[in-house]
Parts: C-alpha cells; structure tokens; sequence
C-alpha cells in the first residue's frame, strides 16, 4: 500500500489553513487601518475631512499641510520632534546601560539577597508606568526638577523590566567559562564587562534599547505631569495640546493628523534599521 497519499494525523487541513489565514488577514488589516486613516487624512484640508469619506482620498493638500505644520508658531513642530529624539535616544541609552550591567551583575554574580531582589525587579515591571506618573511628580517636585529634562529623563533610565531582560541575555550569551578564563589572566570585573561581556551583549543591549526608545517616544503620561512649557513637549504631548485647541473652537484638527503622521515616520526608520537585532534578540529572549 502507498503511503504518498496518506494524510499526517498533524498536518493541518484545507479549511483550518483558510481561517488562520483569513484571521491573519483581518488582524494586518486591523493593524493598518489607522496608519491608513492617517495617511488619507493628512492630504485633507479642513473642509474636506468632515465632507468626504475618511478612508479615501480626495483632493490633495498634503503639501499645504506640511507647509502650514512647519511654520506653526516658529516651527514648533519641529522642536516637538527633536524633544522626542533627545528624550527617547538619552533616555533608552541610559536605561540600556543600566539594565545590562544590573541584569550582567544578577546573572554571573552569587550573593546573599540575589533571588528576592530579582523577584522585586520582576514584580516592579509589572506596574503600569501610568500608576507611578503622579508619586514621580511630587518627588521631583520636592526636590526642585520639575519642568526640565531631568524630570523627564531620570525615570527613564531606571527599567525594571529591562533589568530582566539583562538577565536572561546575559545567561544566554555570557559563558561563566570564559568569565574565569579572564578572571585567572588578571582581569578586573570593570574590565571584564566592558571588554568581554558587553560585546557578546550586543544584541541584546540593543534590542532594549530599541524596546526603550519605542516606549520612550510614545510615553504620554510622564511628560503630562512633568512638563508645562510647550517649548519642552515631546511630540505626543505637542500633539495632545493641538487637540485640546481644536476642542476649544480652533480649527487644527489637520495639524493633528498630519502631526500624527509624520510622527511615526522616525520610528518606522529606527525598527527597520534595527530589524535584524530585534529579530535575532527576541529569539534570544524566547528560546532562554
């Protein structure tokens, strides 16, 4: 009897192919829409965008929003966007930095307190950063910082969730071999990090740091409390701020989206350049 033509009790059949792909299908489709309604909004002018359909095109005013979005109050915008980098790329290298020597230090080094510090770490990244926001507020306020970039930038740099991420790539990617190899040649701990484990770190310092910078740049909440100068703003707040007016009777609803939009392309460029450290690290992270 020929078994080319029976069936593996495991493969999947025609039709549970069709509806994983049909539901694959609406998940993208579901994903893209508002990067789609974005797009289509942005070449509205104000009249356009209430009277035509919101998915489709109309006439073209993409240029003219992008001219009136630069020249909006001493290209405010502009500052806006620059406030995000400064923020997102300080910030993420920071909390990177400290993520991977903190997790470096929980993986290779064995002292008393280890397990419920790490335990700490685990159930502090369980917090949602919106619940911190305002007990950050009044410390920095005692202290005098709020409404400048330190206000800002000193809680990003503490993460505890990529304290654990630190963790897991240095018990993945470290070997304690070559650890006391370096050790025995006369090697200091400062030293031995540096030269030796933050290079076989690599992809996984990067993947937090690009998982950082992300959070960072869509952080709302944080720069809410701390901020109140529009000068300071990061694009998320300028663009709320926007909103608010176009609430209160001025018509920016354009501004908004064309703001939206072009406030994603930054971060599109920034996954795509690190696409393969992502792809490599979460694999790291995944199989640890």
């Amino acid at each position: 009897m020929s078994t080319a033509n029976v069936k593996s009790p495991m493969a999947p059949s025609l039709r549970a192919k069709a509806v994983t792909t049909g539901l694959l299908v609406l998940f993208v489709l579901y994903s893209l829409a508002p990067t789609w309604f974005l797009l289509v909004s942005s070449t509205k002018n104000q009249t356009d965008l209430y009277s035509t359909f919101g998915l489709w095109f109309s006439a073209n005013h993409f240029m003219d929003n992008l001219r009136e979005i630069w020249a909006f109050h001493d290209h405010l915008f502009v500052r806006w966007i620059g406030n995000s980098i400064l923020y997102s790329g300080v910030g993420a290298l920071g909390s990177t930095l400290i993520s991977v020597a903190a997790g470096y230090g929980l993986a290779k080094f064995d002292f008393r307190g280890r397990s419920a510090i790490f335990g700490t770490i685990v159930g502090a990244s369980l917090l949602p950063g919106t619940l911190l926001a305002l007990p950050l507020y009044l410390l920095f306020a005692q202290i005098g910082l709020t409404n400048t970039v330190w206000s800002v930038l000193i809680p990003y740099f503490v993460n505890p969730f990529g304290v654990y991420l630190g963790k897991v790539y240095a018990d993945s990617s470290v070997p304690a071999e070559l650890l006391e190899a370096a050790r025995i040649d006369g090697a200091g701990e400062l030293r031995t990090f540096w030269s030796i484990s933050l290079k076989l770190m690599t992809t996984g310092a990067i993947t937090i740091f690009m998982l950082d910078f992300v959070g960072i740049w869509n952080n709302f909440f944080l720069p809410l409390f701390m901020l109140n100068g529009e000068r300071s703003f990061p694009v998320t707040l300028g663009l709320f701020a926007w909103e608010k007016q176009s609430q209160s009777g001025i018509n920016m609803n354009t501004l908004v989206l064309t703001g939206s939009l072009l406030s994603i392309i930054p971060l599109a460029v920034f996954m795509f350049a690190l696409q393969k450290y992502w792809r490599s690290g979460v694999l790291v992270g995944s199989v640890k």
